[in-house]
């Protein structure tokens, strides 16, 4: 059985109550908490890779470069000058530039991304918080119904209270004990 139904005392829906309530300002802030842990955990994520994924892909870049041009200047003495231009010109457009442009992960993990990351942690942390407020105000409206007296009985119309002195028969007829 329940609290509810073995304990119907003030005091105990009185802690009950304050239980309820103690729980629901707790939820709202680990919700909040929860959305901003999501959006650091993926900002620190992106902030760990990017730099590897650019390296690897500078490495891989850097050493097929030289690659390229030794096959342009080997094709050059054996076969043609327009597939040794050609060699030389992809060498060009696969050798790293300078200046690093968003790449590989950076790209995608743009801003669009992190956006909607956000708001998806946000609509979580939401419904946490509302499914913790609507079984607070349940708990509260059980305890509230549990502390409140019972409603007195009545005795039924057939039977006459234990104070009165005359009775009534089903005929309408009054009688007086003792007569």
């Amino acid at each position: 059985m329940s609290l509810t139904n073995t304990n119907r005392t003030t005091a105990g829906m009185a802690v009950i109550g304050a239980r309820a309530k103690d729980a629901a300002a707790q939820a709202v802030p680990m919700g909040k908490r929860a959305g901003t842990t999501a959006v650091q955990g993926v900002q620190s994520a992106m902030e760990w890779a990017t730099p590897r994924v650019q390296d690897a892909v500078r490495g891989a870049r850097e050493w097929a470069a030289p690659r390229l041009d030794e096959a342009a200047d080997a094709v050059t003495t054996t076969v043609a000058p327009k597939v040794s231009s050609a060699l030389h010109a992809t060498a060009d457009q696969v050798r790293p530039a300078a200046t690093s442009a968003k790449t590989g992960l950076r790209r995608l993990l743009d801003w669009r991304w992190l956006v909607g990351l956000g708001a998806v942690a946000a609509a979580a942390g939401t419904t946490a918080a509302v499914a913790m407020r609507r079984r607070y105000a349940s708990a509260t409206a059980a305890a509230k119904a549990a502390t409140e007296p019972d409603a007195p009985e009545q005795a039924p119309a057939d039977e006459p209270a234990a104070g009165d002195a005359t009775g009534s028969q089903v005929n309408g007829q009054v009688t007086t004990p003792g007569r």
